[in-house]
């Protein structure tokens, strides 16, 4: 504002409210809680989990620690607090600590309202500059959290080590007046979380030996992940104590959560510049990509204690339609779908992110990854399509919805599909399995409203592989071949059962 008072005295003659940080979060939360607010946008699924435990801590003027495994938005949150602060605060003009008008807490606080009394001058701090964030490391140390004296300061000014004005203040007391927060706490050294129980209880540091204590007005909030917390390190028990509430996040509940983060956080409009292709992704897309994280949170082959981050399924989503928009180039198209073929490409953006166990390393990262989008596909395909009857290998139940397409592998057909080629060559290809077409009219018509019927074809194709009626090569260019099961169980023995 234009008229904003600019030295002291105009501030105490416009009325201006003392109060604390907390205090302020707590006046605009209720504010934002009374108005029927959205209190975290771009925050999905904790409308009913860990957003109301976050408001009651605020409201309770409490320290936060956010406890959960990696990708959960902890770091989203922790950043969106800074919503309920003030658009702006005074604070005296030249401060490193953000000294309030009204008591100022550092020495040059404290001699420049001495000297200048209601002329001393007010500056105004906006809301992202009341925040500051530190990622725990175990290089981490006190002066870098707290302060420490500088030599350089003290010869320059020539002052004494003995005076306050020789102090560094560290990224902790240089955010006085706002939020701080530290990322995965447990990484600190014990000795330096020792450092950090005076800002949490008495809400002052001490530097070194000096005989001073600077009172601090702050929102403090942690982040741990629970894995870290019990193998990399921990929090010492009486900083523990002084954490007001802890809150658990979570993985996303529901797919329809889960989907929605990945549309939210993805890149897929590849086009806005007119340097790329339009690329549709129909909701099938969106589900496989979506149950494939699922998939990886119950695998025996995964590290449920490292989690499967939100990050695996938006870097998936962005390759499977990087896929097709290299096909769609490719091939001379203005627009693309993905095909299911399409879904292996996501699979350097799963093996990078998944922490296998034993068993897993054995089987190795790229097979984990294909049985996890195997898996995937058998699940979303079980929910819209009848389950294959009869043994694999088995064929000829004329009662069986897939004998008709079954039985023509039998004869020793193969089919090979790509996702090089171009659409006229992939219908083709797809309509020479005779009943498949049938198959996805009569029970994929939900699917062909945004999915080609040649999509569909090959997902029931890929619905049978997943059943163990159809083997299939993955091809090295990408795409794959489909044959009878009976070859592979000749060829390699029977090892078509999933691991």
């Amino acid at each position: 504002m234009a008229n904003r008072p600019r030295t002291l005295g105009e501030l105490r003659a416009s009325g201006y409210r003392d109060e604390t940080v907390k205090d302020e979060m707590r006046r605009n939360v209720i504010e934002r809680l009374a108005g029927g607010e959205q209190l975290f946008p771009g925050v999905i699924g904790y409308d009913d989990t860990a957003i109301p435990q976050i408001v009651n801590a605020i409201l309770s003027r409490h320290d936060i620690i956010l406890l959960g495994l990696r990708g959960q938005a902890k770091t989203r949150i922790i950043r969106g607090l800074t919503q309920f602060l003030d658009d702006e605060v005074p604070a005296i003009e030249g401060s490193e600590v953000n000294d309030h008008p009204y008591h100022p807490v550092s020495l040059y606080g404290v001699e420049l309202i001495r000297e200048h009394g209601d002329d001393a001058p007010i500056g105004w701090i906006p809301r992202d500059a009341r925040y500051g964030e530190k990622l725990a490391t175990p290089d981490v140390t006190i002066a870098d959290l707290i302060g420490d004296i500088d030599p350089i300061k003290a010869a320059a000014q020539r002052l004494h080590y003995a005076h306050e004005g020789v102090i560094h203040y560290g990224i902790i007391p240089r955010t006085n007046r706002g939020i701080f927060a530290i990322n995965e706490v447990p990484d600190l050294q014990p000795r330096i979380q020792v450092g950090l129980l005076n800002i949490l209880e008495e809400k002052d540091i001490q530097i070194r030996g000096f005989p001073v204590r600077i009172p601090l007005d702050m929102q403090i909030v942690f982040t741990a992940n629970p894995e870290d917390y019990t193998n990399r390190g921990n929090i010492i028990t009486p900083l523990k104590d002084r954490i007001g509430s802890q809150v658990v996040t979570h993985y996303p509940r529901t797919m329809e959560d889960g989907i929605a983060i990945a549309e939210q956080e993805s890149w897929t409009k590849r086009n806005q510049n007119g340097d790329g292709v339009h690329v549709e992704i129909p909701a099938l897309f969106r589900r496989l990509v979506e149950q494939t994280a699922i998939e990886a949170r119950e695998s025996e082959h995964v590290d449920q204690k490292s989690g499967v981050s939100a990050r695996m399924t938006i870097a998936c989503l962005e390759a499977l339609v990087s896929n097709a928009e290299r096909r769609a180039i490719t091939t001379g198209q203005d627009s693309a779908q993905p095909r299911i073929c399409d879904l292996y490409a996501m699979i350097p953006a799963i093996t990078g992110r998944l922490e296998l166990v034993y068993e897993g390393e054995q089987e190795g990262a790229q097979e984990v990854a294909n049985a996890l989008i195997t898996r995937a596909v058998r699940a979303i395909f079980s929910g819209i399509f009848p389950a294959p009857t009869g043994k694999p290998g088995e064929s000829g139940d004329d009662h069986d919805t897939y004998s008709e397409a079954i039985t023509w592998f039998d004869r020793g057909n193969t089919l090979s599909v790509g996702d090089r080629m171009a659409e006229s060559d992939f219908q083709d290809t797809l309509g020479r399995v005779p009943g498949l077409a049938e198959i996805a009219e009569a029970h994929g018509a939900e699917l062909l409203k945004d999915n080609s019927s040649a999509v569909v074809q090959e997902f029931v194709l890929e619905g049978l592989h997943s059943h163990s009626h159809l083997s299939k090569d993955r091809l090295v260019e990408g795409g794959a071949v489909y044959r009878d099961v009976m070859s592979e169980i000749y060829s390699h023995g029977d090892d078509s059962s999933e691991w």
